[in-house]
């Protein structure tokens, strides 16, 4: 009797922890949780902790509360010139509303592949519109910013916020790699033949505008000089003349040297009679009195 009391004891203590078990359910900080009944969502829990649920009637649907990748495979795409590239593209997201996408797609596998369809759309809507270049320049930022926002207007369907969106790679497929560079390679020797020549007429007008610049400063300094030789010349006649009014003889005497000094350089031979005015001031030395 007593050994079939402690059995039912057992038995009621094991079926209260397994109660118990099923009852109680721990979401963490990095989770948000649905509870559901029978399919029928009942709760959506977003604070971490400790909560209930109703035994066997009851399951519990988690969901990450961080930021996820999206990377679906890369995808051949056209540009708005028919040029065939392959563009590796993802996304990073975040679910806001658990219940929207739990109605929307159930599971994250779920959800990977239809936004991933969303995301190879919007990346193909984007890359019709825009060139290679476009891709190589500072406009893959614009590019990158036209999928965002259409990816962005599909996203509240899911319940998930796009954080950002980006271009991971963009090959061109081989069969036309070759032809493409082909294409580039003549693009950048006819874009450096139009810079080169627009350096060389860029250069051609400076040069004839120092030519000028130098005509007219020499111009302007032969006019200088000339002026200033005529004033010299007009301040030396002033400067003799005021000096023959004073003494005659002297005067002569410094225009005599002024002649010598300009007549008798090196090399220089003279044939003049002994009685020559151009030597008269040499009779008249001291030596050549006595």
């Amino acid at each position: 009797m007593k050994s079939g009391k402690l059995l039912a004891l057992g038995v009621i203590v094991l079926v209260g922890a397994i109660a118990l078990t099923g009852t109680l359910f721990t979401v963490h900080q990095t989770q948000q949780a649905i509870v559901l009944q029978l399919g029928e969502t009942k709760r959506v829990i977003v604070e971490p902790g400790l909560h209930f649920k109703i035994p066997l009637v009851q399951n519990v649907v988690y969901y990450d509360n961080r930021v996820l990748d999206l990377d679906p495979p890369s995808q051949e795409m056209p540009l708005v010139n028919q040029l065939r590239v392959i563009v590796d593209a993802f996304a990073r997201y975040k679910i806001v509303d658990p219940l929207k996408f739990y109605q929307a797609v159930r599971t994250e596998i779920g959800f990977r592949d239809r936004f991933g369809t969303i995301l190879n759309g919007s990346v193909r809507d984007a890359l019709g519109q825009a060139q290679l270049s476009d891709l190589l320049t500072d406009k893959r930022v614009e590019v990158m910013q036209e999928i965002t926002r259409g990816v962005s207007r599909r996203a509240p369907e899911f319940g998930v916020e796009v954080v950002d969106v980006r271009i991971g790679r963009t090959d061109l497929p081989p069969e036309t790699s070759q032809s493409v560079y082909n294409r580039m390679r003549s693009d950048r020797i006819a874009q450096a033949a139009l810079l080169r020549g627009q350096g060389q007429e860029t250069k051609a007008r400076i040069e004839a505008e120092a030519d000028r610049e130098r005509t007219i400063i020499l111009a302007d300094a032969e006019r200088e000089a000339q002026i200033q030789l005529g004033q010299g010349e007009a301040e030396s006649r002033r400067v003799l003349n005021e000096a023959h009014g004073k003494d005659p003889e002297f005067y002569g005497f410094m225009r005599s040297m002024e002649a010598y000094r300009g007549s008798l350089v090196e090399g220089t031979t003279m044939i003049l009679s002994p009685d020559s005015e151009f030597f008269r001031f040499f009779d008249q030395l001291p030596a050549a009195r006595d």
